[in-house]
């Protein structure tokens, strides 16, 4: 049963999301429940992403994290490719249906890989023996490329964003602040702490390691918690569900593309 359930975390957790805000949101026994709910999942979701990339960096050797010559080729795609429908935007008049769908393709493509990436390959069926999943991926050069992808990111979107949307009243340095006060409480505190741990408290730093394989079951909680989110977005969005699907394959070709 244990296995059953690992082997499909992605869609058991994507469904349990989705289930659960429709009972939330549509059975009125739960209805006193929302107020508690929606402060759970707010203090729950930076808390598991915390905490499952804690867990996964204690067990990188610093060593390891040295880019790699792929990182730089999938930065450049990200960027120019990014940049390359910032440009139509700016520079191409079309309805603004159209405009939300090519915002939606940049988007996709100018954030960073997702912090869980590096949980999913460092902890899903994970083999001691090699160091790495059978997935064939190795956590230290994910866990670079999500850093390095996060700081392009913090870089590039104030860049481009005010250009692309000219009613976005906000400059270069406020916007930068702003991303990074995200970025580093969720991805920069845990990795800078389990450096810490590491060489100052190796006693707690060899506890989380023994415990590291917790961080997959920690992503398949924030899954669910964030696949129930984005379904009651979808749900309330002002936009036509047409534009929405329109949007959806726009994210599908990109992915399709990386």
């Amino acid at each position: 049963m244990l296995k059953f359930l690992k082997n499909w975390t992605l869609p058991l957790a994507m469904f349990a999301g989705a289930i659960g805000y429709f009972l939330l949101a549509n059975v009125t026994i739960l209805e006193p429940a929302k107020p508690f709910v929606n402060w759970l999942i707010a203090v729950l979701t930076p808390f598991l992403i915390f905490a499952q990339l804690l867990l996964t960096f204690c067990k990188i050797e610093p060593k390891e994290l040295l880019p790699k010559a792929w990182h730089v080729w999938l930065l450049s795609i990200q960027a120019v490719s990014s940049g390359i429908i910032a440009l139509l935007l700016i520079f191409c008049p079309m309805e603004e249906a159209y405009r939300d769908i090519f915002e939606g393709a940049m988007v996709c493509l100018i954030c960073p890989t997702a912090t869980a990436a590096a949980v999913i390959t460092g902890n899903a069926y994970y083999n001691s023996k090699t160091g790495t999943g059978k997935l064939g991926g190795s956590a230290s050069t994910l866990t670079t490329y999500t850093l390095l992808s996060n700081v392009l990111a913090a870089i590039a979107v104030p860049l481009v964003f005010p250009l692309v949307e000219p009613h976005a009243d906000i400059t270069f340095v406020v916007a930068f602040l702003k991303i990074l006060s995200k970025v580093f409480p969720l991805l920069l505190a845990p990795f800078f702490i389990a450096l810490l741990f590491r060489y100052y408290i190796p006693s707690v730093h060899r506890l989380l390691s023994k415990y590291h394989g917790v961080a997959f079951y920690l992503w398949a909680v924030a899954l669910t918690i964030v696949t129930g989110q984005t379904v009651r977005s979808l749900v309330t969005a002002a936009a036509d569900v047409s534009i929405e699907i329109m949007i959806a394959l726009a994210g599908l070709a990109t992915c399709l593309f990386w």
